[in-house]
């Protein structure tokens, strides 16, 4: 985005340089006591291979990553990405070589990234300095690499899994898993660049033996030695009782494969025949092996027959067309069950109405109209052909209506497995959903079914292969085993989390079951009893936050731990013996030492370890993806309950869930620009701005959205947060702080803000606490600047030293986790504290919160609103009406008030105590819940008559009481007022006043409302919702006034009225609203003089400045009189009366901001001047300086109008 300029952000830069290295030479942050890169390693050995070295990528495959439309069908998605990490950080980018030219590798040093190895030392180091850039506060002591090129951290790894598998958590044997055909062995989430979170889903493989002749690409099989089958995949065995005929796609490429177990032909697609060959359903001993004996259309197999296992047309059914099967679901091929599957109905129903439909497929009647659906399950509410009744009452009109055929689908599932009872076969009268298994298992049992395993959703490894699952010898975690997932249980159950987040382990703990461990090749800790496997990476992590508890003792930052550490502990003594007695407490250390013949160790050392690690454990906080709560995050708690299985105080205490990171409400995509990586973050924002920007950027599981628009506004804010406490800082320090109120004395508005301090400490705590850093900062940052803001205000400018001072240091110290590096700074160098703020103490209110002022605060905020709402809808109003007299002079009606009324109630009326009342008696048990509004009308309805023309109020009344009491609870519903609004009004009557524009000190009046009898007050008037009533001036007169000091350019400021008894105060302090229609009134007051010309009409036509002897000083005891019909104006000087003409003159003044309120000034044509006072002693000097004027032409016959610029 443009940027005016940047100095602001190069100071920003510049102080954040100096706090690093502060923080850097006193080691802030060391705490002492009181992933894996094989795979992208390989696809750049393969690019170079393929294209050389540096490569030259074809130009058609250049195009975008493989990008797969994903359903929800898996756990809770709102705990799953749609795209992995790796296709979310490549964006459109392809090929390896591109993605890290986009970081900024020089293309000489791309090719070094062949040899695995190079990523560990490359980019650690790199990631660290950026993180430090950005000010993250790591002991980075304890950063260690997590593979077997560490000798400490392997040992761990080792240690861990020997004793996983001495509890029987790991286990040897044939699973199903995704796996990855190029690479040969398992992909794990972190493995793929699609599909994270997928597992293997089941179906039952139903044989549909073809019993008529076969199509001329598979005449030569003789059948006899191998029959053919068509394999069709269904989800729902126990319903094959109701088969009428087979679906096939017309034009989806169909394979016909050798199964060498089977002794069969098995007909399906490419992609299933694939999936089938590494289950050991083609060839058992050659897993991957696809022997493909013909291909054809699905048009090729129409009209054919096949013998339908389980179904009662029992000489076999017809292979028919449907247009909705997809070729990357199931087997391409789809058994129909008309009576319980909507999609099966709406196609067959479509085959018997559609006569043409059936020539274009050469169908012929017989092959549909006889095959009726079968009444196979009683559905409740649905009837005995489920699938019929739904699609006639949703009014499906053909196989197209695909919306509404897939809601169908889903309800007559739900209803008919949950709910359904069998009609026929050995399982007649049994629940569908306890017969499901054992219908499978009498299929299969019989040759008449295969179990067969695919992917829930497309899968794409990071080497670009379409993942299959596939049945392998592997080592694996037993997760799902009863009793340890029951102990997982416990630790969920203790664990804090959001609800979403716990809704997502909790998923996942239903589910997850048989994690594989283990890979053949890559980087990391090989199995310790069989090293020809790899420990992958998701399992060799789960347990590591123990190992950050002594990693400093062990290997002191050396990332790769080839340094000895500080207690000179050699990697080859860190036996499985040590690390049961570090984190078990098992064994004793001089025993340990004695078996380990020259040990490195000691028994203090061994202590050190031990008592490292009960300080610290357990963990208080993980924080990672919301992707990793399926798989990593819920392996964490498996692996701590067993390891500490009988020691709950050593399990995890909380998670923190995040979603991915928007950069401006979209994905990070390098190919369209819209990416930022956080090196070049800093640099544009500054750490302390991009840190706003994140903690601004969302909470939940949703995905963050990082706008540059809000790192850039985040950074000025920022900035004039920090110019305002050093001004603020150096005020108080000059002059003894003498601009400020001292003492122990209190205002109504101090008391107010020293409440909404203590209210912001509190609020911060909570929600720092939750994790909430997008409330933090709206509550910490924007609130409490606004609470300084309005206190500024509402003091009117006497605000106390004390006060200021403690909203310095809670600022600072409260916003310090997010903008560290600018409250660091204010800390050392402006507030001149001793040490770092990070070793500071947590502030603690010093008083109760008091809900009632924080009330009372709101209250004359809300009253200041509405009564400014009001007067500019009142002043509207009367402008619109504003007439001219014969001489030109504006007419009094247009003229601002300087008096008001304020109307306050001094208890509940009879009526609305009696709503009160009523509402409290119907409180829940609780006091939680309130009658709803129907119920409370008819709880009314009695009463109203009682209340009279009040009746019509009492639905309006009882809400605005309704939501009150949703703020603040049952006091909401006390009789009493809360709130003594007379006296918080007149405890704030100068800043109404002021914000106002009323006249100064006794403009404004508070009364109760029981003092009228004026019905239009009474019926307005509420508790907490006051009236006032402004009061139209007195008679007045426009008046010129003329700064005539040298550079005045001859200014004239026109149309300031002159009421009828005026005195010389009164009409400075109009001039100075005039001027600045926020400025106090009485600011300034003494520095004003007035004059009046000696002789008006002879010394108007002076060129100024004016003699002296032409100016006369108006004495404080004047009084103005005037005449609105002649707009004559008098001044009363001792009893004479004296005529002023049509100008006065002022000095020491200065007109220096644009808004000029409700009156007119005009001045003929439009010029532009300067005012500089001459005389030095009566310069105001803290604002009033050097302004320009410029009075704009008249725009309409009907309206003048002037703007008053400053520079």
């Amino acid at each position: 985005m443009a940027r005016k300029g940047t100095a602001k952000l190069e100071e920003l830069l510049r102080l954040e340089k100096d706090i690093q290295s502060y923080w850097d030479s006193q080691r802030s942050f060391v705490a002492d006591k009181k992933d894996e890169k094989g795979a992208s390693a390989d696809k750049l050995v393969r690019e170079c291979e393929e294209y050389g070295c540096p490569p030259k990528f074809p130009a058609e495959d250049l195009g975008s990553v493989r990008e797969v439309s994903e359903s929800k069908e898996v756990g809770q998605e709102s705990t799953k990405s749609k795209k992995s990490k790796a296709s979310a950080k490549s964006g459109d980018v392809k090929f390896q070589w591109q993605i890290m030219e986009s970081l900024g590798i020089d293309p000489t040093e791309i090719p070094r990234f062949r040899d695995p190895m190079y990523w560990l030392e490359y980019f650690p180091a790199r990631t660290i300095s950026d993180l430090k850039r950005l000010g993250i506060k790591v002991d980075w002591r304890r950063s260690f690499v997590t593979t077997e090129i560490n000798p400490f951290y392997d040992s761990f790894v080792r240690w861990q899994y020997l004793r996983l598998r001495k509890l029987g958590k790991v286990q040897y044997g044939k699973r199903y898993t995704i796996f990855s055909p190029k690479d040969n062995q398992p992909c794990m989430d972190h493995e793929r660049s699609v599909g994270e979170g997928v597992g293997p889903q089941e179906y039952t493989l139903i044989k549909l033996k073809l019993i008529s002749d076969p199509p001329i690409q598979l005449s030569s099989i003789d059948r006899m030695k191998e029959p053919i089958y068509l394999t069709a995949a269904t989800l729902r065995p126990e319903t094959m009782y109701g088969q009428t005929n087979c679906w096939l796609h017309p034009d989806i490429d169909y394979v016909a494969v050798r199964s060498v177990r089977a002794s069969c032909i098995l007909i399906c697609t490419e992609r299933a025949a694939t999936n089938m060959a590494f289950q050991g359903i083609l060839h058992p001993n050659e897993p991957g092996r696809v022997d493909i004996v013909a291909r054809m259309k699905g048009a090729d197999l129409f009209g054919m027959k096949v013998e339908a296992p389980l179904s009662l047309y029992t000489d076999g059914v017809y292979v028919l067309p449907m247009l909705s099967i997809r070729p990357n679901k199931g087997t391409g091929v789809v058994t129909s069950v008309p009576s319980d599957a909507p999609d099966d109905w709406a196609a067959l129903r479509d085959l018997r109405k559609k006569q043409a439909l059936r020539e274009k497929y050469g169908i012929r009647d017989d092959m549909v109209m006889p095959f009726d659906p079968v009444e196979i399950i009683a559905t409740p509410g649905l009837g005995n052909m489920a699938a019929v009744t739904i699609v006639d009452q949703m009014k499906i009109q053909s196989q197209n209506d695909t919306d509404k055929l897939q809601e169908a689908k889903e309800k007559v599932y739900r209803a008919g497995f949950y709910d359904g009872v069998m009609l026929v076969g050995d399982h007649k009268g049994s629940k569908v959903q306890s017969v499901k298994k054992e219908v499978q298992s009498d299929m299969v049992d019989k040759g008449q079914a295969l179990i067969y395993y695919e992917p829930e959703r497309t899968v794409i490894s990071r080497s670009g292969d379409e993942a299959v699952v596939a049945l392998c010898d592997q080592w694996y975690l037993d997760y799902g085993e009863e009793d340890w997932k029951a102990v997982t249980q416990k630790a969920l159950d203790q664990l804090s989390v959001t609800d979403e987040v716990r809704r997502g382990f909790q998923a996942t703990l239903e589910w997850l079951h048989e994690h594989a461990c283990s890979r053949t090749y890559g980087l990391g800790t090989r199995l310790p009893w069989d090293d020809k496997w790899l420990i992958e990476s998701l399992s060799d992590s789960t347990i590591y936050m123990a190992y950050y508890t002594v990693a400093h003792f062990l290997q002191e930052g050396c990332l790769d731990g080839r340094k000895v550490g500080p207690l000179g502990i050699r990697p080859e003594h860190m036996t499985p013996e040590v690390w049961d007695y570090v984190f078990l407490g098992k064994g004793e250390p001089a025993k340990i030492i004695a078996g380990q013949p020259r040990s490195s160790l000691t028994i203090s050392s061994l202590k050190k370890l031990r008592d490292e690690f009960l300080f610290w454990y357990p963990v208080d906080m993980r924080s990672s993806g919301k992707d990793l709560i399926p798989n990593h995050l819920t392996y964490f708690l498996y692996n701590h309950t067993a390891i500490w299985p009988n020691q709950p105080n050593l399990w995890p205490r909380s998670v923190l869930a995040n979603g991915h990171l928007l950069l401006n409400s979209a994905k990070m995509s390098k190919s369209t620009g819209n990416f930022l990586t956080l090196a070049d973050a800093i640099e544009k924002y500054s750490a302390d701005g991009v840190r706003l920007a994140l903690a601004d950027a969302g909470d939940s599981l949703d995905d963050a959205n990082v706008k540059e628009e809000m790192a850039e506004a985040g950074l000025l804010r920022l900035y004039g947060l920090l110019d305002w406490i050093g001004q603020t800082l150096k005020a108080m320090s000059e002059d003894g702080g003498s601009g400020y109120r001292t003492g122990p004395e209190r205002t109504h508005a101090d008391l107010v803000f020293k409440n909404d301090m203590g209210r912001t400490v509190e609020l911060a705590e909570k929600f720092y606490t939750a994790h909430q850093y997008k409330e933090v900062l709206k509550t910490v940052f924007y609130e409490f600047q606004a609470c300084r803001d309005r206190y500024r205000e509402v003091s009117q400018g006497s605000v106390h030293r004390d006060l200021l001072s403690e909203y310095i240091l809670l600022q600072t110290v409260l916003l310090s986790p997010i903008c560290s590096h600018v409250c660091e700074h204010i800390w050392l160098n402006l507030m001149h504290k001793k040490h770092s703020i990070f070793l500071t103490s947590w502030p603690k209110v010093s008083q109760p919160v008091d809900p009632l002022l924080t009330l009372q605060g709101r209250y004359v905020d809300d009253a200041a609103h509405q009564f400014r709402l009001q007067l500019a809808q009142r002043q509207s109003l009367k402008n619109a009406k504003a007439t001219k007299t014969e001489s030109g002079a504006a007419v009094d009606s247009q003229l601002p008030p300087e008096e008001a009324t304020v109307w306050v109630v001094r208890q509940y009326p009879p009526w609305q105590a009696m709503i009160l009342a009523i509402m409290n008696s119907n409180l829940s048990e609780d006091g939680k819940t309130l009658p709803d509004n129907a119920t409370l009308a008819q709880l009314l309805r009695p009463h109203l008559k009682e209340m009279g023309k009040m009746a019509k109020r009492a639905m309006p009344f009882a809400q605005l009481v309704r939501e009150r009491f949703e703020a603040r609870g049952p006091s909401a519903l006390k009789p009493e007022l809360e709130v003594d609004e007379h006296a918080v009004l007149q405890a704030n009557k100068a800043y109404l006043i002021a914000t106002l524009g009323l006249r100064a000190p006794d403009g404004l009046t508070v009364r109760y409302v029981d003092e009228t009898e004026d019905a239009r007050i009474l019926d307005q008037v509420s508790p907490l919702n006051p009236v006032i009533i402004f009061h139209d001036p007195p008679p007045s007169v426009s008046i010129n006034f003329i700064n005539p000091d040298i550079g005045s350019g001859l200014f004239s400021l026109s149309g300031v009225p002159v009421c009828d008894g005026d005195s010389p105060a009164d009409l400075i302090t109009r001039l100075l609203r005039a001027c600045h229609a926020s400025m106090p009134a009485s600011k300034g007051l003494q520095d004003v003089v007035l004059f009046r010309l000696a002789n008006p009409d002879s010394d108007a036509f002076r060129i100024p400045p004016y003699p002296s002897e032409c100016l006369k000083p108006i004495e404080p005891s004047d009084r103005f009189m005037v005449d609105p019909k002649t707009s004559s104006v008098m001044l009363n000087v001792s009893g004479t009366s004296v005529s002023v003409g049509d100008r006065l003159i002022y000095r020491g003044v200065h007109c220096h901001v644009s808004r000029l309120g409700t009156p007119r000034y005009q001045h003929p044509g439009s010029i532009r001047a300067s005012i500089q006072p001459m005389e030095h002693n009566l310069i105001l000097h803290r604002l009033w300086l050097g302004a320009i004027v410029r009075i704009a032409p008249e725009r309409r016959s009907a309206a003048r109008s002037a703007q008053i610029a400053t520079r």
